[in-house]
C-alpha cells in the first residue's frame, strides 16, 4: 500500500474533496491538524498548517502545498467525473488530453495540489 503526504490549506476543505469528489474513505482525523484517507491501495496523509510536517526547516524553507508532483487515479469515464467536478467548481491545469496510454486530465485539490486523472484506453 502507498503512502502519500500532501500538505493541505485546510483539512476539512481536503476531506471533501477526496472523500465526496474522488471516492476516498476517511480512515482517521487528527482535529483540523491532519486526516488519513484512502481509496483502494493508496493511504493519503493531509497535512494542515498545524501539523508536523508543515514546520520550517531547519535552512528556513517553509513546506508549502502544489507543485507538480502527483498520484495517479485510474478512472473509467474521465469525461464524466471532470464534469462532476467542473460543476462542483474544481480547478483544472489543463484539458483532457490523449498520450500513447489513455486520456489524463490535471485536477486540484482545494490547497493547488495536482491529482492526475487517467483513464486507460
Amino acid at each position: 500500500m502507498a503512502q502519500v503526504r500532501y500538505l493541505v490549506r485546510d483539512v476539512e476543505a481536503a476531506i471533501a474533496f477526496y472523500v465526496a469528489a474522488l471516492g476516498f474513505e476517511l480512515k482517521q482525523q487528527f482535529g483540523p491538524a491532519m486526516a488519513i484517507v484512502a481509496r483502494d491501495d493508496l493511504t493519503l496523509w493531509l497535512a494542515g498548517p498545524a501539523a508536523s510536517a508543515a514546520r520550517p526547516m531547519p535552512d528556513g524553507r517553509q513546506p508549502e502545498p502544489g507543485g507538480w508532483n502527483r498520484f495517479v487515479l485510474q478512472v473509467e469515464d474521465i469525461e464524466t467525473l471532470v464534469a462532476t467536478l467542473t460543476a462542483q467548481d474544481a480547478t483544472f491545469r489543463n484539458p483532457i488530453i490523449t498520450g500513447p496510454g489513455g486520456r489524463q486530465v490535471l485536477v486540484e485539490d482545494p490547497s493547488g495540489n495536482a491529482v492526475e486523472l487517467f483513464q486507460a484506453g
